[in-house]
């Protein structure tokens, strides 16, 4: 039996996990999780699965499920809840599945304790990669990738010497606006970004995956992950979404991870791992059914969101910071109509030409950057 924390339990990711654990009695239990806002689904996530730790956000939501529920139940809300959560001492894997870079200090806390790292949350590895990785060699844990391309990548790997890799091959679906030039991005919707071809995932990452902004944190992310530097991994987009990513060697062999898209898949194979359970109810992949498989060179100039993410992953330092920073604020004043579709990456860059760039920043520091780029946006926004 293991234990599981999660962090952003009400989250398309977190809702997915718990279908995996639901799915496996017998191997997961839940024992401590967090969530934002959304108390009538916190609320049926503790009567169901009965954990042990539950943390919120609103410290009146807290006292309010305090009142509410079993006292073999502790409550928590905020950063503190969050830490709470995630190292929580009877938990063994901590998968952090929140959105946003609140998930970073409660991961370095979970890596000091020698939890494994099950992680969804793109923002920990984009705004302070290099932290995170020197925490867990230091404290010899393991970093487990959620996310259907970095799983993908993972899987290629295993049993694979470093020094044979030539390079990594992330996929993109192109998102919502794939086949719209960018004058027919004038004008979208937020209704028409929200239209993904091939995930249901939430907002803010479904509007990454238009801009392309999603695939570029994901760069970051892999160039931490798997240390590789960016001019060996590249993006290509593929319209199916069934071959997750790639990983070519020096001998010119490619190895692919394919599947159907659904990602309880990469998430059970990170809480099964190094095993494999088997996933009653899963889709199968049939290529006959299928019959043909798309694939585009990434055009940098259409998609500048991902160009933007490859330059601030190369300048490094705190740039990723303000890359990341800037875009959930953009991304935010986009899903509230504030600001059109293509001035999100305009606000974005606004805020990496204003920044000078902190080389090896330590925690206080990368919080201060996030701190000052979401000032600057709502200076920009009012």
């Amino acid at each position: 039996m293991k234990y599981i924390s999660l962090l952003g339990a009400t989250g398309s990711i977190g809702t997915q996990t718990l279908d995996v654990i639901r799915r496996n009695p017998e191997e997961y239990r839940l024992a401590a999780f967090s969530a934002g806002k959304n108390m009538e689904l916190t609320r049926k996530i503790i009567d169901e699965f009965k954990p042990e730790l539950v943390s919120v956000s609103d410290k009146d939501d807290c006292f309010a499920l305090k009142s509410e529920f079993s006292s073999s139940t502790s409550f928590y809300h905020g950063e503190e809840g969050l830490v709470e959560t995630a190292v929580y001492h009877k938990s063994d894997i901590l998968v952090n599945a929140v959105l946003g870079s609140v998930g970073l200090f409660p991961t370095l806390q979970a890596i000091k304790e020698k939890k494994i790292i099950a992680i969804a949350n793109k923002e920990t590895l984009v705004t302070a990669g290099h932290l995170v990785m020197e925490a867990a060699k230091e404290n010899g844990v393991l970093l487990l990738p959620v996310d259907s391309e970095h799983s993908a990548i993972f899987q290629a790997l295993q049993g694979e010497k470093e020094k044979n890799i030539e390079k990594l091959i992330l996929t993109a679906s192109g998102g919502s606006f794939r086949d719209r030039t960018r004058d027919e991005l004038q004008g979208v919707t937020v209704k028409d970004a929200l239209n993904h071809p091939n995930w249901s995932m939430g907002a803010k990452i479904t509007i990454d995956s238009a801009t392309m902004m999603n695939k570029g944190l994901e760069v970051i992310e892999a160039h931490w992950l798997f240390q590789m530097p960016y001019d060996r991994i590249d993006v290509l987009l593929h319209r199916e979404s069934i071959i997750h990513s790639m990983v070519e060697f020096h001998d010119s062999s490619i190895i692919a991870q394919l599947g159907t898209p659904d990602m309880r898949v990469p998430i059970q194979y990170a809480l099964t791992y190094p095993d494999r359970l088997p996933f009653p109810g899963a889709s199968r992949l049939n290529l006959a059914e299928i019959g043909k498989l798309h694939f585009e060179k990434m055009d940098m100039d259409r998609f500048y969101c991902l160009k933007l993410a490859y330059q601030a992953g190369i300048v490094g330092g705190t740039t990723p910071t303000v890359l990341n920073a800037a875009n959930e604020e953009a991304v935010e004043a986009f899903l509230k109509g504030k600001i059109s579709f293509l001035e999100i990456e305009e606000y974005i860059e606004r805020a990496l030409n204003r920044h000078q760039k902190i080389d090896q920043p330590d925690l206080e520091t990368i919080r201060e950057v996030d701190k000052e780029t979401r000032s600057y946006i709502h200076e920009l926004l009012s």
